[in-house]
């Protein structure tokens, strides 16, 4: 059993807060406000795009034309709802926003952002659920699916219900986040509101120690990666960094029913994951196991052979190849809205992330000498 790290109380304030505001898929705007609130006080500048994809910066005390520019990137959108179809007995059917397992949501509470005039308070729904005394047993072991689903907000028809949702409205599941256990979090959104929580922190804790900053630094919290990257392609065509470190969520494989020699073992708890091979650019990932040991930071091994499903890979093709780095924090029950993690990994990465922008001298060539 570890003995868990005290996290700062505003920093865990602002974690819980990112993690309870809905920002599905293209709707991440009430987070992104809460991000950039509290990287404010420390940048130098923030600012956002036509998409949302905002940005927080610190320029070093010496600065220059040839200042290079290091990202600190992770992805403030969720997987969620979106409204699909109403019936003519008001019930709401949907389709996905992001990777969903229908069969875990059963009996879930649902909140939906209205765009209809006049709504303003989120529309509360219920996915349906038949009795099992009611059910047909010749369907046991069928494998449910989204549109098969249905979500009733209470309204007696069509008209009822049209006048609380348009087709396109998104919602979001209502678990919050809750602490548990020794030095646990839970929530629905750990993936991926930690990876802009440990870039803000990131970039706080850099701020700290300014006068022995020699490189600018950026942090991003992108849109749109649950539903292709989208944001991250964006940012790094915008930005066009000389190195980009991501974070994002990784499975934490020490639950019962997973196969290790296919998925690896991975620990909650046993410290950041720090990506190898594909993505990684080998001289970034040698730096960040060399900031880690430097901080005394156990961290584990991860290995990807191509594609690593985060935002590193719309970031590491553009612009001729951008270095890039990938740390990832393990998680049990990823895409479930019960995600579970260790409050000192995230920890570990925002602080991994500050040593590495330290470490730059601001004339280092992240690339092979061939």
């Amino acid at each position: 059993m570890y003995i868990p790290l005290p996290m700062r109380p505003d920093s865990l304030t602002f974690l819980r807060t990112l993690l309870d505001t809905p920002s599905p898929s293209g709707y991440e705007r009430a987070g992104q406000q809460v991000w950039l609130s509290y990287v404010r006080p420390f940048a130098d500048r923030c600012w956002n795009d036509a998409y949302g994809n905002c940005f927080a910066s610190i320029e070093p005390a010496k600065s220059g034309k040839d200042v290079i520019t290091l990202a600190l990137c992770g992805h403030a959108d969720e997987i969620g709802l979106m409204v699909n179809f109403i019936d003519p007995n008001g019930f709401i059917y949907c389709k996905s926003i992001g990777g969903i397992d229908a069969g875990s949501i059963v009996g879930k509470r649902v909140q939906f952002m209205s765009s209809v005039d006049g709504v303003t308070k989120p529309v509360v729904g219920l996915i349906g659920a038949t009795a099992i005394h009611l059910q047909d047993k010749s369907n046991e072991g069928k494998m449910r699916k989204l549109h098969e689903l249905y979500v009733d907000i209470g309204a007696k028809d069509f008209a009822a219900a049209q006048a609380l949702l348009n087709i396109g409205d998104p919602g979001v599941f209502m678990d919050q986040s809750m602490l548990m256990g020794d030095g646990l979090i839970v929530a629905r959104g750990l993936d991926n509101r930690i990876g802009t929580f440990a870039a803000a922190e990131g970039l706080r804790l850099i701020a700290e120690k300014r006068p022995e900053l020699n490189v600018r630094v950026v942090a991003v919290s992108t849109v749109q990666e649950e539903v292709g990257l989208h944001g991250a392609s964006m940012i790094a065509g915008s930005l066009n960094p000389n190195i980009a470190l991501v974070t994002d969520v990784g499975h934490a494989t020490d639950s019962p029913g997973i196969n290790h020699p296919q998925h690896g073992h991975f620990k909650l708890g046993g410290g950041p994951k720090v990506s190898v091979g594909g993505a990684s650019q080998p001289e970034v990932a040698a730096r960040i196991f060399e900031v880690a040991k430097a901080k005394n930071i156990v961290v584990q091994r991860g290995g990807a052979a191509g594609r690593t499903g985060t935002d590193t890979d719309a970031i590491f093709v553009k612009g001729g190849g951008i270095a890039s780095g990938l740390v990832s924090l393990p998680i049990r029950y990823m895409h479930t809205t019960v995600e579970m993690t260790a409050l000192k990994d995230l920890e570990q990465i925002a602080e991994i992330f500050a040593g590495f922008a330290l470490s730059l001298k601001g004339n280092e060539v992240f690339a092979p000498q061939l």
